[in-house]
């Protein structure tokens, strides 16, 4: 009886899925962006680097693609950027993160990308004079919850949920969820991967219609290269397109606006759907950085720059060209209390000084200015007149030796192991010659 329960339980439980599942498939529509605001790129130091935002290590604005660098934070930062597009449409983000130990991280975020006082005219209404003119809002506003855990000394797994709610000419709600792993092949070698809806891009608007996209993969890259004689780091970054569906590359720059199938039908397309960047940061906190945020045109060419200001403080610049529209500045900053108030802890990469090879040319023995020429010939002298003193006084039988011991007060073997010796950097330890009354001890 037991069994006959159980297994009728899983016949219902299977028979609901179908059924929402058919009624899903015909109610909702498949689009390419179900949630276009979710992919907007917030942080200037992404920005710059052709938004390939997977790559990028330490830009908490990036957690809307990027949710498993949280699982190597060591501190608290407050992050906020403000971007204006074309025809005032402004885009402003911001994100909190938070340390919660052993290897755990979680971040929350904000934003809202939309446009204020449009003017506009009721259907009938007559035309106002001057510029009296009703006016109305539209904006998207995005919630979103990022954690990421460390689970292995180079694997990292990141989640993240997205919420979604829009007001434009009729109100909506979306939803995201993705998943992404990081993985240290080396020390400074990173790969990473992202499945972007794995629970479906989905948005409902108020008119009844459900639109959704499919789940779609992305793969990064970044490698680092240490430069001793520029005192710095050059990082390269690495972004792919959407390796499921040909879909995710139509949003891109193509000119020809064809998607030219899956990565297996065409991979050099898949190639040329991608995006990247460089940077290179100073030992002393200037980063500079340029990149391509899709590889079909140069026309998409960004730049940028970030000053990172006695460790608490990040400002970063963007500069983003466009084929079509208008170039877009874009402005960004985090801000850590922690190091605000208190020094790095021990241990962390902030509380390391990077140590550079100084290239000097090896000084010569006995030179380190005219004093140490002068010294050394009058050592040279000195040790002369003490052998011809001691020859003369020898020949007249004296006992300048005797009296040079009383003097001395020690013996010849105390003597030699006591000698003073001068040390100046970069030159060689020498033995220095005191006169006494009688007789030059070395």
């Amino acid at each position: 009886m037991a069994m006959a329960k159980k297994y009728s339980f899983r016949g219902l439980v299977s028979a609901l899925l179908v059924v929402l599942g058919t009624v899903y498939s015909y109610a909702a529509d498949r689009v390419v962006g179900a949630n276009a605001s979710l992919d907007v790129e917030p942080g200037a130091r992404s920005a710059a680097l052709g938004s390939a935002t997977m790559a990028v290590d330490g830009d908490y604005l990036g957690l809307l693609s990027n949710p498993y660098q949280l699982a190597d934070m060591n501190y608290a930062w407050g992050s906020f950027s403000h971007t204006e597009y074309y025809e005032d449409t402004k885009y402003d983000f911001a994100s909190a993160t938070m340390p919660l130990g052993n290897g755990l991280g979680l971040g929350v975020a904000f934003a809202r990308y939309g446009a204020d006082d449009i003017p506009y005219i009721k259907d009938g209404e007559p035309l106002p004079e001057g510029s009296d003119y009703n006016t109305l809002s539209i904006a998207d506003y995005v919630f979103s919850v990022s954690v990421g855990k460390r689970l292995t000394d180079r694997l990292s797994l990141g989640v993240s949920f997205h919420g979604l709610y829009r007001e434009l000419d009729q109100t909506g709600y979306g939803f995201r969820g993705d998943a992404g792993l990081r993985y240290r092949v080396v020390d400074n070698f990173v790969l990473s991967g992202l499945l972007k809806g794995w629970t479906s891009s989905a948005a409902s608007w108020e008119s009844g219609e459900f639109e959704y996209s499919a789940p779609e993969l992305y793969l990064a890259a970044s490698y680092g290269i240490d430069v001793p004689y520029l005192y710095g780091k050059l990082n390269f970054y690495w972004q792919g397109a959407g390796l499921l569906h040909h879909e995710a590359r139509e949003m891109d720059f193509n000119e020809d606006n064809d998607g030219d199938g899956r990565i297996w039908d065409d991979p050099l397309a898949w190639l040329s759907g991608g995006r990247g960047g460089l940077e290179f940061t100073f030992d002393f906190g200037l980063s500079l950085r340029a990149g391509l945020s899709s590889f079909t045109t140069f026309q998409s060419v960004t730049a940028g720059a970030g000053l990172t200001i006695a460790k608490f403080l990040k400002v970063d610049y963007a500069f983003e060209s466009h084929p079509v529209l208008s170039p877009v500045h874009r402005v960004s900053f985090s801000f850590s209390p922690y190091l605000f108030s208190r020094k790095p802890k021990d241990g962390t990469p902030e509380a390391q000084i990077r140590k550079r090879a100084v290239l000097t040319e090896e000084p010569d023995d006995f030179v380190d200015g005219a004093d140490d020429v002068e010294g050394a010939a009058s050592a040279e002298s000195l040790a002369a007149e003490s052998a011809g003193t001691a020859v003369a006084s020898e020949s007249q039988g004296a006992g300048l030796t005797e009296k040079s011991s009383e003097v001395s007060g020690q013996t010849a073997e105390e003597s030699s192991a006591e000698k003073p010796t001068e040390k100046r950097a970069g030159v060689e330890s020498r033995p220095v010659f005191v006169e006494t009354d009688d007789e030059i001890l070395e």
